[in-house]
């Protein structure tokens, strides 16, 4: 039999307390958008403001575009978003930027939150990579 949060903390609010702290602890930036075509952030964890130097409640509403610059692979952009349209996972590393500017190499997997065939939200799960 497989272990799964959902066989291991049956209850509601004990899986959804433990997802809370692996967001709020994890060491990876994890960033959740809607499901729309503009992909919302409507959360960011502590890590994130660690990566981009964004706090998450600047971002809330903003899109993950606000990472991207001069320098971001146009290509990964392109394979990312049809990634997107087709619902399936992306893994990837592009440069982005922080706030104040400065170019870093990201490294992330954005995967599909599913209510059974329906998609309800994107969750990114972001690392830096080598310094530039």
């Amino acid at each position: 039999m497989a272990y799964t949060i959902e066989t291991s903390l049956p209850e509601t609010e004990t899986s959804l307390a433990l997802l809370k702290v692996l967001a709020e602890n994890s060491f990876d930036s994890i960033l959740v958008t809607d499901a729309s075509a503009k992909g919302k952030i409507i959360y960011a964890n502590k890590a994130f403001k660690k990566l981009t130097g964004h706090d998450p409640s600047e971002v809330i509403g903003e899109t993950p575009r606000i990472l991207q610059g001069a320098a971001t692979d146009k290509k990964v952009i392109d394979r990312l978003t049809s990634a997107l349209k087709s619902g399936k996972k992306f893994e990837g590393k592009a440069i982005n930027y922080k706030k104040d500017g400065t170019p870093f190499i990201m490294y992330w997997r954005v995967l599909p939150i599913k209510v059974g065939k329906k998609i309800e939200a994107w969750i990114a799960i972001q690392r830096e990579g080598s310094v530039i």
